[in-house]
């Protein structure tokens, strides 16, 4: 809990797909995957993998800065 008091929580919703049938809808296929979902619930990035500083850096923080505009 400490950690996420000083450092913030960067998961603001977690969702439960009990039977798999929301993932399959979205493509997850195995783990560990990221996405970046739209304000309008459109898939606008997907991570296959473990998020590196690169990709991080790169593509997935500016996406989320650019769809925050909207």
């Amino acid at each position: 809990m400490r950690w996420l008091a000083q450092h913030g929580d960067p998961y603001t919703l977690s969702v439960v797909d009990r039977d798999g049938a929301v993932g399959l809808d979205f493509g997850v296929y195995g783990v560990p995957e990221t996405f970046v979902i739209d304000k309008q619930g459109v898939i606008r990035y997907k991570q296959i993998g473990p998020v590196t500083v690169e990709a991080l850096e790169k593509k997935i923080l500016p996406l989320v800065r650019e769809l925050q505009k909207s």
